[in-house]
């Protein structure tokens, strides 16, 4: 299996498929590359070459007891970067923990390299709610999760991955496969890895790196998301970048790149396929709040 080695050589696992402009899918918590497969394969299948790898600490990635914070992330992002030899008209795609890889990236190293950046149900630009950040998570949420983990990390999986996907007595946007395969990804973390990863995501302020994002920016978000409110961050970015453009799935809840794959694969493809926005009519709309609902 490829490996690339971090600053503190902690080796990071990668998969690299297909030929031509590189896009790299950064996954979210507390899954591993495996949950872009079907988006990998299909931006492989229309001539991108898509790069994907585990998190330290999560999938076939080393597990540290160290490095568990976004500046440490967006080093390893860096060596996957570099390992692969992709460091001009890059794109990069962070779903949910790994649209927070993306914004400390891009703050440091300026960007450059970087053609478009996507955000897809990430908990940029701050997840805890707070004085200033009212539509955020309170922090007795993240408590429970973290005491839940502690207690029965299996149990706690399996009633998490149910809202994740927004499975419910009547709403079954995802099979039981889906979601067992979801477990069987989160398990491969260690228990260290899975809490300090959480205590990042939760605790991380990406409102200052948003400057960074100079570059086509695309921003996906399903209405119902649970786990990442929208309120507080698709819509929060769409606010403060002005040229970003938003996608809302009405409906759906965070884990959209399975419960809305087909759709979600088709507005990477057309939004990937453009430089400025002008290629295929995916116009980057330069007014102060760009909100699109399909």
């Amino acid at each position: 299996m490829p490996f690339a080695k971090a600053a503190d050589d902690t080796r990071l696992y990668y998969k690299d498929w297909g030929r031509g402009r590189p896009v790299v899918l950064i996954h979210g918590w507390p899954l591993t590359a495996d949950s872009f497969d079907d988006v990998a394969f299909a931006l492989a299948e229309n001539g991108f070459r898509a790069i994907s790898y585990d998190r330290r600490g999560f999938g076939r990635s080393d597990q540290p007891w160290n490095g568990y914070d976004y500046d440490t992330f967006a080093q390893d992002l860096e060596t996957v970067i570099d390992e692969c030899g992709v460091r001009d008209d890059v794109a990069l795609v962070g779903f949910s923990m790994g649209g927070g890889e993306v914004a400390r990236y891009l703050t440091r190293n300026g960007g450059r390299g970087v053609r478009q950046a996507v955000l897809i149900s990430a908990v940029v630009p701050y997840m805890l709610q707070s004085d200033d950040n009212p539509d955020g998570v309170q922090q007795a949420q993240f408590d429970a999760m973290t005491q839940g983990m502690k207690e029965d990390r299996a149990a706690f999986f399996q009633s998490f991955f149910k809202d994740f996907f927004g499975v419910g007595m009547v709403s079954h946007p995802v099979s039981e496969a889906v979601i067992d395969n979801a477990w069987r990804q989160a398990m491969m973390a260690g228990l260290r890895p899975t809490l300090a990863a959480a205590q990042a995501f939760a605790t991380a302020d990406f409102r200052p790196d948003l400057a960074a994002f100079t570059m086509p920016t695309l921003l996906i978000h399903g209405t119902a998301d649970k786990t990442v409110p929208i309120d507080a961050t698709a819509r929060a970015v769409a606010r403060a970048v002005p040229h970003a453009r938003l996608i809302e799935y009405d409906g759906s809840a965070h884990g959209v790149f399975e419960s809305d794959k087909e759709r979600l694969i088709g507005d990477l493809v057309a939004f990937l396929g453009t430089q400025s926005g002008a290629d295929t009519g995916f116009e980057i709309d330069t007014s102060e709040a760009a909100f699109f609902t399909n």
